[in-house]
Protein backbone atom coordinates (compact mmCIF):
# COMPACT_ATOMS: atom_id res chain seq x y z
CA UNK A 1 0.00 0.00 0.00
CA UNK A 2 1.74 3.27 -1.01
CA UNK A 3 1.82 6.01 1.13
CA UNK A 4 -0.69 9.39 0.74
CA UNK A 5 0.63 12.57 1.30
CA UNK A 6 -1.91 14.18 4.24
CA UNK A 7 -3.74 16.91 3.33
CA UNK A 8 -4.76 19.13 6.85
CA UNK A 9 -6.82 21.77 6.73
CA UNK A 10 -5.45 24.64 9.56
CA UNK A 11 -8.15 26.62 10.72
CA UNK A 12 -7.17 29.81 12.27
CA UNK A 13 -4.39 31.93 10.11
CA UNK A 14 -3.18 33.96 13.03
CA UNK A 15 0.89 33.18 14.08
CA UNK A 16 -0.12 29.87 15.04
CA UNK A 17 -1.99 28.41 12.83
CA UNK A 18 0.59 30.13 9.69
CA UNK A 19 3.60 28.07 11.67
CA UNK A 20 2.01 24.95 11.81
CA UNK A 21 1.12 25.32 7.97
CA UNK A 22 4.61 25.96 7.62
CA UNK A 23 5.45 22.84 9.51
CA UNK A 24 3.24 20.66 7.82
CA UNK A 25 4.89 21.82 4.54
CA UNK A 26 8.22 20.96 5.80
CA UNK A 27 7.32 17.98 6.87
CA UNK A 28 5.73 16.65 3.30
CA UNK A 29 2.31 17.40 4.36
CA UNK A 30 0.29 19.80 2.65
CA UNK A 31 -1.77 22.30 4.35
CA UNK A 32 -4.39 24.65 3.39
CA UNK A 33 -4.96 27.78 5.60
CA UNK A 34 -8.16 29.35 6.10
CA UNK A 35 -8.61 32.56 8.22
CA UNK A 36 -11.60 34.37 8.79
CA UNK A 37 -10.36 37.90 7.81
CA UNK A 38 -10.64 37.61 4.28
CA UNK A 39 -8.34 41.37 3.62
CA UNK A 40 -6.06 39.45 5.72
CA UNK A 41 -5.96 35.83 3.70
CA UNK A 42 -5.28 38.25 0.41
CA UNK A 43 -2.85 40.01 1.17
CA UNK A 44 -0.97 36.19 2.83
CA UNK A 45 -1.88 35.28 -0.75
CA UNK A 46 -0.47 37.91 -2.20
CA UNK A 47 2.65 38.94 -0.40
CA UNK A 48 3.33 34.81 0.76
CA UNK A 49 4.03 36.63 3.87
CA UNK A 50 1.98 36.92 7.06
CA UNK A 51 3.28 40.75 7.93
CA UNK A 52 0.50 41.19 10.84
CA UNK A 53 1.24 38.16 13.11
CA UNK A 54 5.13 36.76 11.31
CA UNK A 55 6.35 39.43 9.33
CA UNK A 56 9.82 38.36 7.75
CA UNK A 57 8.34 34.80 7.27
CA UNK A 58 7.85 33.13 4.19
CA UNK A 59 4.47 31.40 3.09
CA UNK A 60 5.56 29.47 0.17
CA UNK A 61 3.20 28.66 -2.78
CA UNK A 62 2.73 25.03 -1.46
CA UNK A 63 0.53 26.40 1.66
CA UNK A 64 -3.12 26.97 -0.28
CA UNK A 65 -4.87 30.43 0.97
CA UNK A 66 -8.71 29.35 1.36
CA UNK A 67 -11.26 31.62 2.42
CA UNK A 68 -14.08 29.87 2.87
CA UNK A 69 -13.93 26.79 5.54
CA UNK A 70 -16.63 24.65 4.66
CA UNK A 71 -13.81 24.13 1.18
CA UNK A 72 -10.72 24.20 3.48
CA UNK A 73 -12.58 20.97 5.82
CA UNK A 74 -13.94 19.37 2.55
CA UNK A 75 -10.26 19.35 0.67
CA UNK A 76 -8.73 18.11 3.32
CA UNK A 77 -8.22 14.48 4.88
CA UNK A 78 -8.18 15.95 9.02
CA UNK A 79 -8.61 18.91 10.24
CA UNK A 80 -6.57 21.28 12.73
CA UNK A 81 -7.88 24.38 14.41
CA UNK A 82 -5.51 26.94 15.93
CA UNK A 83 -7.98 29.21 16.54
CA UNK A 84 -8.16 31.22 20.32
CA UNK A 85 -9.99 29.04 23.25
CA UNK A 86 -12.80 31.40 23.20
CA UNK A 87 -13.29 31.34 19.29
CA UNK A 88 -12.96 27.71 19.20
CA UNK A 89 -16.92 26.07 19.75
CA UNK A 90 -17.62 29.07 16.99
CA UNK A 91 -15.29 27.29 14.27
CA UNK A 92 -16.53 24.01 15.02
CA UNK A 93 -19.88 24.34 14.37
CA UNK A 94 -19.12 26.60 11.19
CA UNK A 95 -17.33 23.56 9.96
CA UNK A 96 -19.15 20.28 11.09
CA UNK A 97 -21.54 20.31 8.66
CA UNK A 98 -18.87 19.37 6.02
CA UNK A 99 -16.98 16.92 8.30
CA UNK A 100 -16.76 13.49 6.95
CA UNK A 101 -16.65 10.68 9.21
CA UNK A 102 -13.25 9.64 8.05
CA UNK A 103 -11.54 13.19 9.20
CA UNK A 104 -10.29 13.66 12.68
CA UNK A 105 -10.05 17.38 14.41
CA UNK A 106 -7.61 17.99 15.99
CA UNK A 107 -6.15 21.76 17.91
CA UNK A 108 -3.19 23.36 18.87
CA UNK A 109 -5.36 26.14 20.93
CA UNK A 110 -4.95 26.38 24.57
CA UNK A 111 -7.65 27.39 27.54
CA UNK A 112 -11.11 26.70 28.58
CA UNK A 113 -13.90 27.39 27.24
CA UNK A 114 -15.39 30.93 28.17
CA UNK A 115 -18.23 30.66 30.75
CA UNK A 116 -18.13 26.76 31.72
CA UNK A 117 -14.90 26.08 32.27
CA UNK A 118 -14.72 22.96 30.24
CA UNK A 119 -11.15 21.69 28.81
CA UNK A 120 -11.90 21.84 24.55
CA UNK A 121 -11.81 18.35 24.30
CA UNK A 122 -15.69 18.32 25.96
CA UNK A 123 -16.56 21.18 23.76
CA UNK A 124 -15.29 19.25 21.18
CA UNK A 125 -17.21 15.82 22.17
CA UNK A 126 -20.33 17.90 22.47
CA UNK A 127 -20.57 19.03 19.04
CA UNK A 128 -19.15 16.96 16.56
CA UNK A 129 -20.29 13.16 16.42
CA UNK A 130 -19.18 10.32 18.96
CA UNK A 131 -16.92 8.71 16.50
CA UNK A 132 -15.06 11.45 15.47
CA UNK A 133 -11.44 11.09 16.49
CA UNK A 134 -10.03 14.07 18.62
CA UNK A 135 -6.30 15.25 19.41
CA UNK A 136 -4.09 17.92 20.85
CA UNK A 137 -1.12 19.72 19.58
CA UNK A 138 0.68 20.81 22.85
CA UNK A 139 3.55 21.90 24.65
CA UNK A 140 6.42 24.35 24.79
CA UNK A 141 6.31 25.72 21.01
CA UNK A 142 5.98 29.62 20.49
CA UNK A 143 4.47 30.31 17.00
CA UNK A 144 7.83 32.04 15.55
CA UNK A 145 10.16 29.84 16.62
CA UNK A 146 8.08 27.15 14.80
CA UNK A 147 8.05 29.18 11.77
CA UNK A 148 12.00 30.19 11.43
CA UNK A 149 12.16 26.44 12.03
CA UNK A 150 13.79 26.35 15.40
CA UNK A 151 14.41 23.28 17.34
CA UNK A 152 10.86 22.09 19.32
CA UNK A 153 9.38 19.32 20.24
CA UNK A 154 5.37 18.92 21.41
CA UNK A 155 3.22 16.15 22.48
CA UNK A 156 -0.11 15.12 20.08
CA UNK A 157 -2.40 13.70 22.69
CA UNK A 158 -5.68 11.97 21.54
CA UNK A 159 -8.94 9.97 21.57
CA UNK A 160 -8.00 7.69 18.61
CA UNK A 161 -4.07 5.93 18.52
CA UNK A 162 -4.28 5.40 14.91
CA UNK A 163 -5.28 9.60 14.31
CA UNK A 164 -2.89 10.47 17.17
CA UNK A 165 -0.20 9.00 14.98
CA UNK A 166 -1.33 10.30 11.98
CA UNK A 167 -1.03 14.08 13.49
CA UNK A 168 1.86 13.35 14.92
CA UNK A 169 3.48 12.17 11.88
CA UNK A 170 1.80 14.77 9.59
CA UNK A 171 3.93 17.34 11.92
CA UNK A 172 6.69 15.32 12.74
CA UNK A 173 10.29 16.03 10.68
CA UNK A 174 13.43 17.91 10.28
CA UNK A 175 13.65 19.91 13.70
CA UNK A 176 10.22 20.03 14.88
CA UNK A 177 9.76 16.25 16.95
CA UNK A 178 5.76 14.97 18.22
CA UNK A 179 5.19 12.41 20.62
CA UNK A 180 2.26 10.46 21.05
CA UNK A 181 0.03 10.24 24.75
CA UNK A 182 -3.72 9.19 25.21
CA UNK A 183 -4.03 11.67 28.27
CA UNK A 184 -5.89 14.20 26.75
CA UNK A 185 -6.98 15.81 29.92
CA UNK A 186 -3.45 16.33 30.88
CA UNK A 187 -2.21 17.68 28.04
CA UNK A 188 -5.27 20.35 27.49
CA UNK A 189 -5.17 21.12 31.00
CA UNK A 190 -1.42 21.96 31.48
CA UNK A 191 -1.74 23.74 28.51
CA UNK A 192 -4.17 26.19 29.67
CA UNK A 193 -3.15 26.92 33.49
CA UNK A 194 0.64 27.26 32.52
CA UNK A 195 -0.68 30.87 30.69
CA UNK A 196 -2.16 32.01 34.46
CA UNK A 197 1.34 30.88 36.35
CA UNK A 198 2.75 32.64 33.62
CA UNK A 199 1.12 36.03 34.11
CA UNK A 200 2.54 35.48 37.53
CA UNK A 201 5.43 35.23 36.88
CA UNK A 202 5.50 37.89 34.42
CA UNK A 203 4.16 40.19 37.34
CA UNK A 204 6.80 38.74 40.06
CA UNK A 205 9.55 40.05 37.09
CA UNK A 206 7.62 43.41 36.66
CA UNK A 207 8.38 44.57 39.95
CA UNK A 208 12.08 43.38 39.69
CA UNK A 209 11.65 41.05 43.03
CA UNK A 210 14.49 38.78 41.75
CA UNK A 211 15.36 35.36 40.45
CA UNK A 212 14.88 33.80 43.39
CA UNK A 213 11.35 35.04 43.43
CA UNK A 214 10.61 34.08 39.84
CA UNK A 215 12.06 30.28 40.17
CA UNK A 216 9.98 29.58 43.87
CA UNK A 217 6.70 31.06 41.55
CA UNK A 218 7.16 28.57 38.76
CA UNK A 219 7.81 25.80 40.85
CA UNK A 220 4.93 26.46 43.44
CA UNK A 221 3.13 27.03 40.76
CA UNK A 222 3.77 23.55 38.86
CA UNK A 223 2.67 22.38 42.38
CA UNK A 224 -0.69 24.00 41.85
CA UNK A 225 -0.99 22.68 38.46
CA UNK A 226 -0.38 18.95 39.97
CA UNK A 227 -2.58 19.57 42.69
CA UNK A 228 -5.76 20.49 40.86
CA UNK A 229 -4.99 17.82 37.32
CA UNK A 230 -4.97 15.36 39.96
CA UNK A 231 -8.64 16.70 41.11
CA UNK A 232 -9.02 15.93 37.13
CA UNK A 233 -7.72 12.74 36.90
CA UNK A 234 -4.87 14.36 34.72
CA UNK A 235 -1.44 11.64 35.02
CA UNK A 236 1.08 12.95 36.83
CA UNK A 237 3.66 12.56 33.90
CA UNK A 238 1.86 14.80 31.55
CA UNK A 239 2.08 17.04 33.85
CA UNK A 240 5.58 16.81 34.71
CA UNK A 241 6.24 16.10 30.55
CA UNK A 242 6.67 18.83 27.32
CA UNK A 243 2.68 19.84 27.83
CA UNK A 244 2.96 20.75 31.50
CA UNK A 245 6.28 21.57 32.87
CA UNK A 246 7.98 22.15 29.63
CA UNK A 247 5.16 24.50 28.58
CA UNK A 248 5.04 26.27 31.78
CA UNK A 249 8.80 27.01 31.81
CA UNK A 250 8.92 28.67 28.24
CA UNK A 251 5.69 30.60 29.13
CA UNK A 252 7.21 31.48 32.57
CA UNK A 253 10.38 32.39 30.83
CA UNK A 254 10.36 33.37 27.10
CA UNK A 255 10.64 36.85 25.66
CA UNK A 256 7.60 35.75 23.03
CA UNK A 257 4.92 34.58 25.92
CA UNK A 258 2.18 36.90 25.67
CA UNK A 259 1.22 35.91 29.18
CA UNK A 260 4.41 36.48 30.56
CA UNK A 261 4.97 39.97 28.78
CA UNK A 262 0.88 40.73 29.93
CA UNK A 263 2.50 40.48 33.72
CA UNK A 264 5.49 42.60 33.25
CA UNK A 265 3.23 45.29 32.09
CA UNK A 266 1.07 45.29 35.07
CA UNK A 267 3.78 44.70 37.28
CA UNK A 268 5.27 48.08 35.96
CA UNK A 269 1.95 49.52 36.45
CA UNK A 270 -0.26 49.57 33.26
CA UNK A 271 -3.75 48.69 33.79
CA UNK A 272 -5.12 45.50 32.12
CA UNK A 273 -6.98 47.64 29.62
CA UNK A 274 -3.63 49.84 28.84
CA UNK A 275 -1.28 46.12 28.81
CA UNK A 276 -3.67 44.28 26.13
CA UNK A 277 -3.60 47.45 23.73
CA UNK A 278 0.15 47.59 24.13
CA UNK A 279 0.29 43.34 23.68
CA UNK A 280 -2.25 43.94 20.50
CA UNK A 281 -2.99 39.87 20.54
CA UNK A 282 -5.70 37.58 22.27
CA UNK A 283 -3.92 36.56 25.99
CA UNK A 284 -5.38 33.60 26.79
CA UNK A 285 -4.27 33.97 30.38
CA UNK A 286 -7.18 36.72 31.31
CA UNK A 287 -9.56 34.13 30.60
CA UNK A 288 -7.98 30.55 31.95
CA UNK A 289 -7.70 32.70 35.71
CA UNK A 290 -11.26 33.37 35.82
CA UNK A 291 -12.08 29.32 34.92
CA UNK A 292 -8.62 27.64 36.77
CA UNK A 293 -10.36 29.47 40.04
CA UNK A 294 -13.92 28.09 39.40
CA UNK A 295 -12.67 24.85 39.07
CA UNK A 296 -10.47 25.02 41.83
CA UNK A 297 -13.68 26.01 44.13
CA UNK A 298 -15.76 23.63 42.45
CA UNK A 299 -13.23 20.63 43.45
CA UNK A 300 -11.81 22.00 46.95
CA UNK A 301 -7.77 22.48 46.00
CA UNK A 302 -5.97 25.65 47.00
CA UNK A 303 -4.45 27.67 44.03
CA UNK A 304 -3.46 30.74 45.59
CA UNK A 305 -1.07 31.48 43.03
CA UNK A 306 -3.54 31.36 40.46
CA UNK A 307 -6.04 33.24 42.83
CA UNK A 308 -4.10 36.18 42.89
CA UNK A 309 -4.16 36.28 39.10
CA UNK A 310 -7.57 36.16 38.70
CA UNK A 311 -7.83 39.21 41.74
CA UNK A 312 -5.73 41.39 39.93
CA UNK A 313 -7.20 40.77 36.56
CA UNK A 314 -10.64 40.84 37.33
CA UNK A 315 -11.15 42.12 41.05
CA UNK A 316 -9.00 45.06 41.29
CA UNK A 317 -6.33 43.60 43.44
CA UNK A 318 -2.92 45.81 43.17
CA UNK A 319 0.00 43.15 42.18
CA UNK A 320 2.03 44.71 45.71
CA UNK A 321 -0.72 43.70 47.76
CA UNK A 322 -0.81 40.11 45.96
CA UNK A 323 2.73 39.74 47.09
CA UNK A 324 2.23 40.36 50.13
CA UNK A 325 -0.70 37.91 50.56
CA UNK A 326 1.16 35.28 49.69
CA UNK A 327 4.48 35.87 51.78
CA UNK A 328 2.20 36.21 54.41
CA UNK A 329 0.62 32.81 54.10
CA UNK A 330 1.06 30.05 56.95
CA UNK A 331 4.56 28.09 57.61
CA UNK A 332 3.06 24.50 56.08
CA UNK A 333 5.19 21.46 54.32
CA UNK A 334 5.78 21.62 50.59
CA UNK A 335 3.86 19.04 49.63
CA UNK A 336 0.14 18.42 50.23
CA UNK A 337 -2.54 20.96 50.10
Amino acid sequence: MGTKTPVIAVLGAGSWGTALALQLDRSGSRGILWGRNKTHLSQIRTSRCNHHYLPGVTVPASIEIETDIQTAVRAADHVLLATPSHAFAETVREMRSVLTAHQGVAWASKGFEPGSGRLLHEVARDLLPSKTPLAIVTGPSFAREVAMNLPTAVTVAGSDIHFTKIMASALHGGRFRAYTSDDMIGAEFGGAVKNVLAIATGICDGMQLGDNARAALITRGLAEMMRLGAALNARPETLMGLAGAGDLILTCTGELSRNRQLGLLLGQGKSLGEALDEIGQVVEGVNSAVEVQRLALSLDVSMPISEQVKGILHQGWHPEEGVASLLARNQRPEYGK
